[in-house]
């Protein structure tokens, strides 16, 4: 599984806006600069998680965006689906039903099955907040 630059940036954003939020929106390119990500392709980013009710926006000059819930209320994997779609290793794991003929005697089924679980422990098992509690730490030089 590879997360793309969408899922890793949308991640960024969201900490982005937790850490510099402080009440006020924060606007689009102070991220893009921060992050140093392009103005045009975090736009892109902020509508998927604008249409997913993590963000929202205020119009206007002294506008921007602002998460919609608490750091605390988002997980890692909350954030990386809505921007990924599914964090399943193969194909046959994607849905609710296994489409898949060979189910039955499929003799590596039983190890996807394993890795998607410990994907989706290690990526459910973080929130936003631990992000950002680690990027504070970062910056005061601590060792997390």
């Amino acid at each position: 599984m590879l997360i793309s630059t969408k899922g890793r940036y949308a991640l960024r954003t969201m900490v982005d806006l937790a850490l510099h939020a402080d009440g006020e929106p924060v606007k689009i390119k102070d991220i893009a600069k921060r992050q140093e990500i392009s103005g045009k392709y975090l736009e892109q980013i902020i509508s998927i998680l604008s249409r997913a009710g993590y963000v929202r926006s205020i119009r206007g000059n002294q506008g921007g965006y602002y998460l919609a819930r608490p750091a605390k209320d988002y997980t890692v994997g909350m954030i990386l689906r809505v921007t990924e779609g599914s964090l399943a290793p193969v194909d046959c794991l994607t849905g609710d039903d296994n489409p898949c003929a060979r189910q039955q005697e499929c003799v590596t089924l039983k190890l996807w099955k394993e890795l998607d679980g410990a994907i989706r422990d290690v990526v459910d098992g973080y929130t936003l907040d631990d992000l950002v509690q680690w990027q504070r730490a970062m910056q005061d030089n601590y060792v997390i």
